[in-house]
């Protein structure tokens, strides 16, 4: 029998480091050409794991190259820190934490730049887009800042999350022709709905099969409560993380909770790696750089939404926890990836922000010579420029389509396009996220996630997106199988910044 593990044999990681050095500038041409000559493969283009296991020969070989990768200098390293005191000197606009006893709703606790940035935009470009969208009708939509109490605005938060996932994950890595062909055959182009086989040919169906794991509970005539997936599953275990270390945890802490909690066959691409590299013995951070070709992939990204959630108005805060828990398994921009996501849902808890301004102020908390900054601005720049959104898509992959689907750079881009040509609208959010392809379920988590929080409350968000959950959440996470959104709501937030300075502000008041 032949057990082909995915995401960690030395033999199929050396591909996917020799691309990572590409990308990151390190000169591994000498490695390529013997592992070349020994007879390796590239690494797999879609899968885990090759077909076939190498010959012991080729993979000790693999193992000893592997060393030799790691070793090489990185010479982006300036450009794109990983510790956090170097990311904070690379950024010249790092945000002005807020005092931990204001609460950070409703403009509270942000710097001068910040509120002015609320009140009047970054630029005319971005303020017509506050006020016009991109095809120039006025906007007064759920993508604007809302007052509505913080358990609202979290309970909108978790179910948008959990639409914006679920819509995805049955296009998950499928290409993007093969996501615009069903979805056209289905009469659901541009994407509007929940994806659904009814009406599409066979043969469709034969060429491009949803993603097995999904298909069965994640199409309009399937969809029963909210199926297992990572992008929810590691937001519970950050609500396990705060309630069990609170907000000023450190990595050994994540390292812990996961060893406890989080089984090895639920982690995927740099995940797995650190997990791996945590039963061998090592210690954090180097969980994250030994034999990991994956830690500038997306996986700290998806990790990200609690450090915002619990740190409403105050991304630096939000930022800097999201930073703890990535460098457990990320490197530069797959940490750069977590802070910026967590920065700009931190802003958006505070209620005081239109999407326009969380992207711009996550945008802080990222080094701005980094690549993932760069596809950042690109996205936003791209989705300002033209009205039909496949035409974003298709300048965005043609930028960014020699990156693994996976990666941080690619997703970010596409992320902060969506958000900015959907104007932050719920539905147009999730669906342009979802139908750029790349990470589908992953981007319209964080769509679902930031723009939940924009409209403030879960009745505020469209019905047919809401309805199908059930309020029911399946996970193999400890405790939390079958809990409700709303519970999640009320927990997260009293786990938040905000809870913490209400409660000092009532201990105060009382004689």
């Amino acid at each position: 029998m032949n057990l082909r593990l995915t995401w960690v044999q030395p033999e199929d990681l050396v591909g996917h480091e020799l691309r990572q050095a590409a990308e990151d500038g390190r000169d591994a041409s000498a490695v390529a050409h013997r592992w070349r000559a020994a007879g390796g493969t590239p690494a797999p283009p879609a899968a885990g794991a090759s077909p076939r296991p190498a010959p012991p020969r080729l993979r000790a070989l693999a193992t000893r190259l592997l060393d030799e990768l790691d070793a090489l200098p990185a010479p982006f390293a300036d450009r794109e820190p990983t510790g956090l005191p170097a990311i904070r000197a690379a950024c010249p606009d790092w945000p002005v934490p807020r005092p931990r006893d204001l609460p950070g709703r409703e403009g509270h606790g942000t710097d001068d730049r910040t509120r002015h940035i609320h009140r009047h935009g970054t630029d005319d470009r971005t303020r017509h887009i506050h006020r016009h969208g991109t095809d120039g009708a006025p906007r007064t939509g759920p993508g604007h800042a809302t007052s509505s109490p913080p358990e609202q605005r979290l309970h909108a938060a978790w179910l948008g999350r959990a639409a914006g996932c679920l819509l995805g994950k049955p296009v998950e890595k499928l290409p993007l022709h093969a996501i615009r062909a069903l979805a056209r055959a289905a009469g659901n182009w541009p994407l509007s709905t929940w994806f659904t086989a009814k009406g599409v040919p066979p043969g469709l169906l034969a060429a491009h099969p949803w993603n097995r794991r999904s298909a069965a509970t994640s199409l309009a005539e399937n969809i029963d409560g909210m199926p297992e997936d990572d992008d929810l599953d590691y937001p519970l275990l950050n609500l396990l993380l705060l309630q069990r270390y609170g907000r000023d945890f450190g990595t050994a802490d994540v390292a812990r909770l996961w060893l406890d909690e989080l089984p090895a066959g639920r982690t995927f691409t740099a995940e797995r790696v650190a997990y791996r590299n945590l039963l061998q013995g090592v210690e954090p951070p180097e969980t994250a750089t030994r034999h990991n070709p994956f830690r500038e992939w997306i996986g700290a990204a998806i990790r990200a939404d609690m450090h915002g959630w619990t740190h409403p108005g105050d991304p630096a805060a939000a930022a800097e926890q999201a930073h703890r828990d990535a460098v457990l398994t990320h490197t530069a921009n797959g940490v750069h990836g977590a802070m910026f996501v967590a920065a700009a849902l931190a802003v958006a808890a505070g209620g005081a922000a239109d999407v326009h301004t969380c992207l711009r102020e996550g945008l802080r908390v990222v080094p701005p010579r980094s690549r993932l900054a760069a596809a950042v601005r690109h996205g936003i720049a791209t989705a300002a420029a033209h009205h039909d959104f496949d035409t974003v898509v298709d300048r965005l992959h043609s930028a960014y389509g020699a990156y693994h689907w996976v990666h941080a750079v690619p997703n970010a881009a596409l992320l902060a396009a969506a958000l900015t040509h959907a104007d932050g609208d719920f539905t147009g959010s999730i669906c342009r996220a979802v139908s750029g392809g790349w990470d589908t379920d992953s981007n319209g988590a964080t769509a679902g996630s930031l723009t939940g929080l924009l409209a403030g409350s879960p009745g505020r968000l469209p019905e047919s997106w809401t309805a199908p959950l059930d309020n029911r959440l399946a996970t193999t996470v400890g405790g939390f199988d079958g809990v409700g959104f709303d519970t999640l709501a009320r927990l997260t937030y009293a786990h938040s910044a905000d809870a913490d300075a209400d409660a000092d502000a009532d201990a105060t008041r009382t004689p």
